[in-house]
């Protein structure tokens, strides 16, 4: 079988550089949908979907690819599996992306395979970066605060790895408004290029928005990018009316269950509604919401088969071209702060 050859057309469909955003006050620039492999890329997943889907991603103008250690389920297998497309596939287009790796949540047996420590971050990259086959990766994360580990250490971990030309920027992930303004602090004294944060933030999730991370975020001219934009499938049409026995809640349910879809589907059923007077899907909705937001720099998408990342970019495509009124997006405001009350 013959190498990928992406297309030529990738950029120019997306009318250029118009197409990304910068990350925060940084000149790095993001796709407005990215692709993460938290989901569908690792040990049980079928390999030739795993490629279909990073080929119409780098096709359709989506450069950055986004892992963790730990993404499996076996950990490191979804790191093992796009090292191995870059290997075999994409390495000519290295250069054209931007990927992305995290360490912070369990990986290894023992005290040094998990949290904040310096040992466990610079190894665990160093793992990671074996697993891909890379020198470098261009972001790298802290994946969760760490209440028992010196900030101060945890940050100067990730000082010494952007030294070591193991990873060009560094970004934080699940970390609250607080503690990101002590961490940017400490970065900033060592003058490492913190440019981004990684949070869980959609319609259904307000964390962020609680929390002081959105707010820090934007203060301090750092990106956001927003995972679970879709809150794991319910902001989509596939539980309107029931629930598919392929779809995850049916197939698998440790992030979502059967119980919160059918709770929460009365206000889904409004939200499709409002959806459906911008001539949008529930899921394109979610996504546009996300990307008019000014602190928000990119949502990060995951996909079980290549059409899905088509439909998200249509979303980001309508978000450009669709002024989201205040009166509607009160609307969703009002559908929320009512089911919540």
């Amino acid at each position: 079988m013959a190498e990928y050859t992406a297309s030529k057309t990738r950029y120019t469909e997306t009318e250029g550089t118009d197409f990304y955003r910068h990350c925060g006050k940084s000149g790095l620039m993001l796709p407005p949908i990215a692709l993460g492999l938290w989901h569908n890329f690792g040990s049980v997943d079928n390999y030739e979907n795993m490629k279909q889907m990073c080929f119409t991603a780098f096709d359709h103008g989506i450069t950055h690819f986004d892992l963790a250690n730990n993404y499996g389920p076996v950990y490191g297998s979804a790191e093992e599996n796009f090292g191995r497309i870059l290997r075999e596939e994409m390495s000519a287009y290295r250069d054209e992306m931007v990927i992305s790796t995290k360490a912070g949540y369990d990986m290894w047996e023992g005290p040094y395979g998990n949290w904040g420590s310096r040992k466990y971050l610079i190894a665990s990259l160093d793992q990671s970066l074996k697993r891909m086959g890379l020198p470098y990766v261009d972001i790298f994360y802290h994946h969760r605060m760490d209440p028992n580990t010196p900030l101060e250490e945890t940050m100067e971990a990730l000082a010494q790895i952007v030294r070591s030309g193991k990873a060009l920027y560094v970004g934080l992930s699940n970390y609250d408004g607080p503690t990101m303004a002590k961490a940017e602090r400490i970065l900033d004294e060592l003058h490492c290029p913190f440019i981004i944060n990684q949070n869980c933030y959609s319609i259904l999730d307000r964390t962020v928005e609680k929390n002081g991370l959105l707010k820090q975020t934007y203060a301090s001219g750092r990106g956001l990018i927003c995972f679970s934009p879709l809150a794991q499938g319910m902001l989509t049409d596939k539980y309107l009316q029931n629930i598919p026995k392929d779809s995850r809640v049916a197939r698998d349910g440790r992030f979502l269950h059967e119980d919160q879809v059918v709770s929460m589907r009365p206000l889904l059923t409004e939200l499709n509604d409002i959806a459906a007077g911008y001539n949008m899907s529930l899921s394109e909705l979610a996504i546009a919401w996300l990307l008019n937001k000014p602190e928000v720099t990119t949502v990060l998408i995951g996909a079980s088969k290549p059409e899905q990342i088509l439909s998200n970019l249509k979303a980001a495509e309508k978000q450009r071209t669709t002024e989201m009124e205040a009166e509607e997006l009160a609307l969703i405001e009002k559908a929320v702060n009512l089911y919540h009350a």
